[in-house]
């Protein structure tokens, strides 16, 4: 039996409604029995209300957990998983709570248990692309993704930046995470589609990644308009002040008033471009990967590494999408094309301008 948590949340819905049509059994879950009922009636699934303050996981045999910020949800959660021997999955992108998370491979080991952050948008192509990368160059140092997305954000993604932005940027130098300024790095990056402007972000794969490649310098970059770069950047200067508790809360409280996520039709007529490139000297190889919309890809991503973790595929342990399914797990998902990689890569010569 799969429980998701968080399954009244926009992405958790989505979760939810992917798994019912798949008929997977499961269990709905949340702090919210008013709201999880109907839900749970729509689908004609079951549905438990709990906090996690004092999970309960009795009868269930993996937690796909969607209640965010992972940053004050994931750590209880795993524990919790972790006592009563329940898989963990999750589809967090945030880079702290991956470093947490894939730390905890020998308890994982200890208890028979499964814990695989990440079955999402983040980060599932981009790990993907990550791994195949490597694999194509053996001994790669560098490692650069990208990736460009539209349609929209849910409150939960939009809250979790919120946190994020009073940290600032980071980036992989030497095998461990550096703190950069935001926006430090901007550039054109040229995806399948069309080249784009965009900056460099701390994206989950400066977690992932690493542990699934073993390559020491990673910078992740995403797509965004010249007016977001500007705003980016001047987030350095109030950095303090979103870090404070009542700014975040109040930033929060709008986003959860204001904010909906993308409606079915924005989803349907969107997608998401990924470009990656590895590397070694003055040998490098590029490629790019086309998916559907950001949370449509989730909901199917998510859904099907849980099945996969359920159907007994993963050995115990902390893995990385990659790692558990291997490189071209991202190919079986739907909608997904894959472009071959190449070795005579566009050059990235970055002007000294578009650096701070």
């Amino acid at each position: 039996m799969l429980l998701i948590y968080g399954a009244t949340g926009y992405t958790g819905t989505l979760i939810a409604e992917e798994a019912a049509r798949r008929k997977v059994p499961c269990i709905l879950a949340g702090r919210s029995a008013e709201k999880l009922g109907p839900l749970a009636e729509r689908l004609g699934l079951q549905h438990r209300a709990f906090d996690l303050s004092a999970p309960r996981l009795e009868g269930v045999r993996a937690v796909l957990h969607c209640a965010g910020p992972f940053s004050a949800t994931s750590r209880p959660m795993v524990d919790a998983c972790l006592a009563a021997r329940v898989h963990y999955l999750d589809i967090t992108g945030e880079v702290l709570v991956f470093e947490d998370v894939l730390g905890r491979d020998g308890e994982a080991k200890a208890r028979g248990v499964v814990l695989l952050p990440g079955t999402g948008f983040d980060v599932v192509p981009s790990d993907c692309l990550a791994k195949l990368l490597s694999e194509e160059l053996p001994g790669a140092e560098k490692l650069e993704l990208a990736f460009a997305a539209n349609g929209g954000s849910s409150p939960g993604t939009l809250k979790s930046s919120i946190e994020g932005a009073a940290h600032g940027g980071r980036v992989r130098r030497g095998g461990k995470l550096v703190s950069v300024p935001p926006a430090h790095e901007v550039r054109t990056i040229p995806f399948a589609d069309k080249p784009r402007l965009a900056m460099a972000i701390p994206w989950g794969d400066l977690a992932t990644a690493f542990r699934s490649t073993g390559i020491g310098d990673i910078t992740v970059y995403m797509s965004a308009p010249k007016a977001t770069i500007r705003l980016a950047r001047l987030t350095r200067f109030v950095a303090p002040l979103l870090g404070l508790a009542p700014v975040q809360s109040l930033l929060k409280s709008r986003v959860e008033k204001s904010v909906r996520g993308p409606t079915a039709e924005q989803r349907a007529r969107s997608r998401a471009q990924l470009w990656g490139r590895v590397t070694r000297g003055a040998e490098s190889v590029e490629c790019t990967l086309q998916i559907p919309e950001g949370y449509t890809f989730t909901a199917d991503a998510a859904v099907t590494c849980a099945g996969r973790v359920l159907a007994g595929d993963v050995q115990p342990g902390a893995w990385t999408p990659s790692l558990a399914f291997g490189a071209r797990f991202v190919t079986q998902l739907r909608g997904v094309t894959l472009h071959a990689p190449a070795r005579s890569p566009t050059t990235l010569d970055q002007p000294a301008s578009e650096r701070s």
